[in-house]
């Protein structure tokens, strides 16, 4: 795309994105509010997760946690529990932790200025622009893949989003269709990237800027956005002992440097003496972001109450039972091998 030209000569496709905007914007609840702590935490919520998948957890974690002040005084194992479902509960840890910023470092205010959002425990350039231009009319793109790949079709722009440097420099594009009204302009186009101008099988008929893509006039919209970097998954291999007793198990809390931040698990390792209760092992193969994880559940009948009493002494293992484990949160894998321990407990 040539950059020598004025801002001026692209302003009229943000005007025009803002009049399809005006009618066919998506109604969703967190549409219908300018307070700062529910848009940064539908923010938060939708990062990794699809409006339609998210919008109950967002609506429920609302109602339990309506604004700074509730969410900052909540113990973490409640809002892991709130989170539950969303997955990637890195998220849960960082709106906690930003809560007490909030409450501690800007008197339970939530913070107006871009830079000082951008300071905010979990809170990217994309987010804080968000929170900015929606709520205290700053005049920041919020650049996402939704940004990427508009931008990149409407100039046929082959810039790598991949490279380190994409986020500013289609910061920078964005700005020559910025229009007044950023908050509505950011919304726009994520309703355009999610609705119309989708990765595969655009809908470039019904684009209200399609008379000016570049790349549908060329007939080339699937050679944008280009990216040619790809992160290769790492294989890691996990293993648990799920530990049992009369209805009992024993679980602990993971700590917070590395996957699963802050969620229970089952014991990682047995001593010697738990090895003759072994019955059965289960291979759990699960897709994290990067990661491909093939998980090994033993399962460890402990028959001995001398035993089992004293690998959790000497452990400091948690003792809990199925209804119990319900008011934490565990990894997917780990909850769906409780429920099916419940099912083959109940029946017996």
């Amino acid at each position: 795309m040539e950059k020598t030209k004025q801002d001026s000569d692209f302003k009229h496709i943000g005007k025009k994105l803002l009049s399809w905007y005006k009618i066919n914007a998506r109604d969703l609840p967190f549409r219908q509010t300018k307070d700062p702590y529910k848009i940064w935490i539908c923010e938060i919520v939708f990062q990794q997760t699809r409006i339609a998948q998210g919008l109950g957890h967002y609506n429920n974690f609302i109602t339990r946690f309506p604004d700074v002040k509730t969410l900052a005084e909540a113990e973490e194992n409640e809002v892991l529990l709130s989170w539950k479902g969303l997955g990637y509960y890195s998220r849960a840890i960082n709106v906690h932790k930003a809560a007490q910023q909030i409450m501690n470092d800007y008197h339970g205010i939530f913070p107006d200025e871009y830079e000082e959002i951008l300071k905010l425990k979990g809170v990217g350039k994309y987010t804080a622009a968000a929170v900015s231009s929606i709520c205290f009319n700053g005049k920041i793109p919020a650049v996402d893949g939704n940004f990427y790949r508009v931008l990149s079709r409407l100039f046929a722009d082959d810039f790598d989003i991949s490279n380190s440097r994409a986020f500013n420099y289609f910061s920078q594009l964005a700005h020559l269709i910025l229009p007044e009204n950023v908050g509505d302009f950011n919304q726009a186009m994520m309703d355009l990237g999610s609705e119309i101008c989708k990765p595969k099988n655009p809908l470039c008929g019904e684009c209200p800027l399609n008379q000016d893509c570049l790349a549908f006039s060329l007939e080339k919209i699937s050679e944008f956005p280009v990216k040619t970097k790809k992160v290769k998954a790492e294989d890691l291999e996990l293993k648990y002992y799920f530990v049992h007793r009369n209805g009992q198990f024993l679980i602990q809390q993971r700590k917070d440097d590395f996957i699963w931040k802050k969620l229970f698990e089952f014991p990682p390792v047995i001593s010697d003496d738990l090895n003759p209760f072994i019955k059965s092992v289960k291979t759990v193969n699960h897709k994290l972001t990067h990661k491909n994880l093939s998980i090994e559940i033993f399962n460890v009948e402990v028959d001995s109450e001398e035993i089992w009493n004293n690998f959790i002494y000497e452990n400091k293992y948690i003792v809990t039972d199925v209804d119990g484990s319900h008011e934490r949160s565990f990894p997917k894998p780990l909850e769906n091998y409780i429920q099916s321990y419940d099912t083959a407990y109940r029946i017996l």
